[in-house]
């Protein structure tokens, strides 16, 4: 089956799993009343994996350390073949009277002295495994209501394991499709430009990805998704490492700035990345768009990136998860001002405003200052004369190559000759 392609797959995954979650209590719940309706000790849910039973749900108290969620038994060694080959019925009030019964050893072993069984089918149609109740006491009044009764409630199971199954695939398929685009490198690192306000010459690249994928999915898709997998550290790790060769062909004080979920700092996993490069031409952009799990455990991670010479941004400040609270907490290097601020701020004063102000908290705390999203010269002008020092947007350098990152210097270099 192909890869599905729609972009909210990773959004209708988280979805589906938290219906995992409901599931679990609906077949506990089923296999709870049928047991309790019938009568019996035990009932279960069970899938076939290879030539084995495995028990998947069990509501069976007392009996716990006999039958337990996990727990395996051969095939050979139950009913379930025999029932589905039409050798034993579904309904068993009294094991006594079926002769295959008492040539099988668990008959006599637990005693099984009454038994119903329904298989559960896949949605294609295939046995999945099988909705099962039994007693070790004679039920010689069980009928054909209590197999309806129990038919209906493996229904209900069924549906549940096939919504269940339908998740598991869903989110096998996700992993496959994130593993394949790390590990072929489908994507492009793009540079653009953060530059020195006033000489307008760069200071330093802003590496960002554009995966190659058909239909094209925007980088945040690929990072949602990769989340869902539980693969984001690899990705964002995998993007990093790819972004920071850029520091071979630039000049020597010239930066480059990575991006950075605070889930991924926190794993330790940047240090090793890190590692071959000077640090103080590393600039590391914590988003502002995620809930920091832990702090204490993040600022750890940073401190010692920090030590060695890395400095921290705070990523489209104003706009994010935590405002403020998280620019205080982390003490950046650099704050970042996103382009919900910077844009219009030359006719708006409430931009005006905010600007100037986390302009003089930047100041007071030892950061320095980049406005983000300039579209306009009327933008940048403001911005320099409220003293932001370095801007970044489309009216000064798009997201480019490599190549044309280098050939802002070549540019210097011409200018000099001449």
């Amino acid at each position: 089956m192909p890869p599905p392609q729609s972009m909210d797959d990773a959004r209708l995954l988280a979805a589906a799993q938290k219906l995992d979650l409901i599931a679990d209590d609906t077949i506990d719940a089923s296999l709870r009343f049928v047991r309790e309706h019938l009568g019996m000790e035990v009932a279960y849910l069970s899938e076939f994996v290879d030539d084995n039973l495995v028990f998947r749900a069990v509501d069976a108290p007392g009996f716990e350390e006999v039958v337990a969620v996990g727990n395996k038994m051969p095939l050979d060694a139950v009913y379930c073949r025999h029932i589905l080959e039409g050798r034993l019925p579904e309904l068993i009030p009294d094991t006594s009277i079926e002769p295959l019964c008492q040539t099988i050893d668990i008959t006599h072993a637990v005693p099984i002295k009454s038994h119903v069984s329904i298989p559960i089918r896949r949605s294609d149609g295939t046995t999945y495994g099988m909705f099962c109740c039994l007693s070790r006491s004679t039920r010689a009044d069980l009928n054909l209501r209590d197999l309806e009764v129990m038919r209906a409630f493996a229904t209900i199971s069924a549906e549940q394991v096939n919504s269940r199954l339908s998740t598991h695939s869903a989110s096998m398929m996700l992993r496959t499709r994130t593993v394949e685009m790390i590990e072929s490198k489908a994507f492009d690192i793009v540079y653009q430009p953060i530059m020195d306000a006033r000489s307008r010459r760069p200071k330093g690249f802003e590496s960002l990805c554009r995966f190659r994928s058909d239909p094209y999915r925007t980088p945040d898709v690929w990072i949602d998704e990769a989340r869902q997998a539980g693969l984001q550290k690899e990705m964002e790790v995998c993007l990093i490492a790819q972004a920071l060769e850029a520091l071979n062909h630039l000049p020597d004080d010239i930066y480059i700035s990575v991006n950075s979920s605070p889930d991924t700092v926190a794993s330790g996993a940047l240090a090793d990345v890190f590692m071959p490069w000077p640090a103080e031409r590393i600039v590391l952009e914590v988003t502002e768009h995620s809930m920091v799990a832990d702090y204490d455990v993040l600022l750890a991670e940073l401190d010692k990136l920090r030590f060695r010479g890395v400095r921290l941004a705070i990523d489209d400040a104003g706009a994010g998860y935590a405002g403020l609270q998280h620019i205080v907490r982390l003490h950046p290097d650099i704050i970042k001002l996103d382009i919900s601020l910077t844009a219009q701020i030359d006719t708006s004063v409430v931009r005006r405003s905010l600007g100037a102000a986390l302009v003089s908290f930047a100041r007071e705390i030892g950061a320095c200052i980049v406005a983000e999203g300039i579209e306009t010269g009327e933008e940048l002008d403001t911005l320099t004369g409220l003293g932001v020092p370095l801007a970044q947007g489309y009216f000064l350098g798009r997201p480019s190559s490599l190549k044309d990152a280098v050939a802002w210097f070549a540019k210097d270099g011409d200018q000099a000759t001449a």
